[in-house]
């Protein structure tokens, strides 16, 4: 009789198998309509992780339904790495980002960023490539909401202060406002004689809607706090995550012993 367990392991493996289509789909889908370097850089993992899916899917599938005793132990062997990989992501995950957080600032609606409230190790990553997110935050045009205000701009400086600005908003897009620098749109502000140029992103910042403040250390912590936001979230999907998988994990190793067992009566009648 055809047990429960390798039941549940090859209608699970079917599932994990439909999935797998999209993804390798979205993958080659990006590489025929990518633009920039950024989407680029994204079609190849979405390929591999697509690929990685549903080959394990076919393993589970054959290794339960058709009794392969050997490709269902393959099958738990990458399972098991996955789960302890899994594990200790979210572990790394939830200790590099339980540092850092914007600062808030009086009378403003936003929060500035400073590099050196974040893990060191993800600051040295991010510093590491950063011409390459640079690259990608401007692409991604992350600033031409403020910057389509500021052609023929009619936003006055106190209302620009009450806007909620985002992580990336406020550290690439304006000046720190340790500058001092006087407003004039909320793109483009002017140094004067009491501006302090004590922060080095005020000497960094340009009123050039290309180059703002995308070099600033401002720019890399907000890009930090968006990260530790990401990862968070992250985190927390991988915790129900390996509880998914902890359970077919435990439904393959019943589906294996199954297996075994039946091998076990044909070789002993």
């Amino acid at each position: 009789m055809f047990r429960v367990s390798n039941n549940l392991v090859g209608i699970l493996n079917i599932i994990t198998f439909l999935i797998s289509i999209p993804i390798i789909g979205g993958g080659i889908w990006l590489s025929k309509q990518a633009d920039t370097e950024c989407e680029k850089f994204l079609e190849k993992p979405v390929i591999a992780l697509g690929v990685f899916v549903m080959l394990i899917s076919l393993a589970g599938l054959i290794g339960s339904c058709c009794r392969v005793t050997w490709l269902l132990w393959v099958y738990l062997l990458v399972m098991f790495l996955l789960i302890v990989l899994i594990f200790c992501f979210t572990v790394f995950a939830f200790v590099v980002t339980n540092k850092g957080a914007g600062q808030a600032l009086s009378d403003r609606g936003y929060k500035e960023y400073r590099l050196g409230d974040y893990s060191h190790w993800l600051t040295k990553r991010v510093n590491n490539h950063w011409s390459r997110i640079q690259s990608c935050l401007q692409d991604s045009k992350i600033c031409k909401t403020l910057i389509d205000d500021g052609v023929g701009s009619t936003t006055k400086v106190e209302d620009f202060y009450k806007k909620h600005l985002s992580a990336l908003q406020s550290g690439c897009c304006k000046p720190s406002n340790d500058c001092n620098f006087t407003y004039v749109s909320p793109t483009s502000w002017n140094k004067t004689s009491t501006s302090s140029l004590g922060n080095p992103d005020c000497n960094l910042w340009s009123n050039d809607p290309n180059v703002l403040c995308y070099s600033c250390e401002s720019c890399k912590a907000g890009l930090l706090d968006n990260i530790k936001s990401d990862w968070k979230r992250v985190a927390v999907l991988n915790i129900i995550f390996l509880v998914f998988l902890i359970i077919v994990y435990s439904v393959g190793c019943c589906a294996f012993r199954n297996n075994r067992r039946d091998n076990s009566y044909k070789r002993y009648p």
